[in-house]
């Protein structure tokens, strides 16, 4: 496995664009639970938390599909930094905002600059792709990057706490203000592997978005339903954990789910299975389901750490096979802007399943919060079956192919 991944990096300045691209993007999921801290510290209200950090997560997951498609039009080094300073700016509002008490209004302002933020792990698949396009390596290069999505949100939330409740209650948003911009900044001296901006001829000068793409839609789909099972196992664990008074055993359940990803993303990307890529897709998905069945079984804190690890196990391959998929299906100069949205899909979904998993866990308890997750798994299941078929008559056949035209 070792050998696959040695082999990655021997490509000229995917060391540096990867260092670059983890620490610009532990700003996302340092922002959404930094915002959460603050304001219940600030103004003692949950309430008002959550809506300003809803209103950032939906505001980023609205706009990180557009970033990325100005930055498949006029390349990263034109758009990311203005993106990064609206982002870091409206950080700074909101830590600004609670310091002097301005009015409660500054602060859904603040949220919404700060949704700006780009799409770091797009902008760095977007480069490994452009080195690995139609290689067996690309697979090992977004199993890579799916690790490191799943690292830098086991590191940024309890970074962010700490900052915020060690230090100052607005550190963790000044951090992650700093994080991003640095990041962004040592990204974009990497300018040998930038991905070029592709020219354009005639009505394809000004292409529209790739989310009408049938194929695009779907996989969105897919991603933001099991972003729903993220989000619903974040909010039912804390809840069961709370239920048989354990509630520091959240977060051993939750490591459990991401450290499932973890390994079954890094064995996934040195595997290349001989089924093509829509079935790969079926076989996922289908495992993905199945994967929520134990949930409804679970009795106690070591059963559901077993049921979380197995739902991580799944979660990593089918996210990559979706990812290697739409560089399949959209044309190479809107790359960056296809991933995005499956990306945005999945933050989306993990708002989505925190939200309703919250109402239903106050009037039927977790029970409640599991049976959505089954739920969600379904939907899975009926949406990757859905798109495998349709990828499948496009003739999407094989396991590497180009993309189609």
């Amino acid at each position: 496995m070792a050998t696959a991944y040695r082999t990655l990096f021997q490509a000229p300045g995917s060391k540096a664009f990867t260092l670059a691209g983890l620490l610009a993007r532990l700003p996302l999921p340092m922002t959404g639970i930094g915002i959460i801290t603050l304001l219940s510290q600030a103004y003692g209200s949950y309430a008002l938390a959550g809506m300003v950090a809803a209103t950032f997560v939906l505001t980023y997951a609205l706009l990180s599909p557009q970033l990325s498609r100005l930055v498949d039009l006029k390349g990263q080094r034109r758009v990311l930094p203005l993106a990064t300073v609206i982002s870091a700016s409206g950080l700074l509002i909101l830590a600004a905002s609670t310091y002097w008490g301005a009015p409660l209004g500054c602060l859904f302002i603040g949220a919404l600059l700060a949704g700006c933020m780009p799409s770091l792990s797009a902008m760095v698949r977007a480069r490994w792709t452009a080195l690995y396009r139609g290689q067996p390596l690309l697979q090992t290069a977004h199993s890579l990057e799916t690790v490191f999505d799943e690292v830098t949100f086991i590191l940024g939330p309890p970074l962010a706490v700490g900052l915020s409740v060690g230090v100052l209650p607005q550190a963790a948003l000044l951090a992650a203000a700093l994080l991003l911009a640095l990041g962004v900044l040592a990204l974009l001296t990497q300018r040998s592997t930038e991905p070029a901006v592709l020219a354009r001829q005639g009505s394809a000068a000004n292409p529209g978005s790739v989310i009408r793409l049938p194929g695009v839609r779907r996989l969105t789909l897919l991603t933001m339903s099991m972003g729903v099972i993220v989000g619903t196992l974040d909010m039912v664990s804390v809840a069961f954990a709370e239920q048989l008074d354990r509630p520091a055993a959240a977060s051993a359940v939750l490591s459990a789910y991401a450290l499932g990803s973890c390994v079954a993303g890094l064995l996934f990307g040195v595997l290349q299975p001989g089924a093509a890529q829509p079935r790969q897709l079926w076989v996922a998905s289908l495992a993905t389901a199945a994967s929520t069945l134990p949930l409804m079984a679970v009795a106690s804190i070591p059963g559901l750490t077993a049921a979380v690890l197995v739902a991580g196990l799944c979660f990593a391959p089918t996210l990559i096979i979706a990812m290697t998929l739409v560089e399949r299906l959209v044309p190479e100069q809107q790359l960056t802007e296809g991933m995005t949205w499956l990306l945005a899909g999945l933050n989306i979904g993990v708002a989505l399943g925190a939200a309703l998993a919250g109402q239903l866990v106050d009037h039927a308890g977790p029970r409640g919060g599991f049976a959505l997750a089954l739920a969600a798994g379904m939907v899975v299941l009926l949406v990757g079956l859905t798109a495998s078929r349709s990828l499948h008559s496009h003739g999407l056949t094989s396991p590497l192919q180009g993309a189609e035209s």
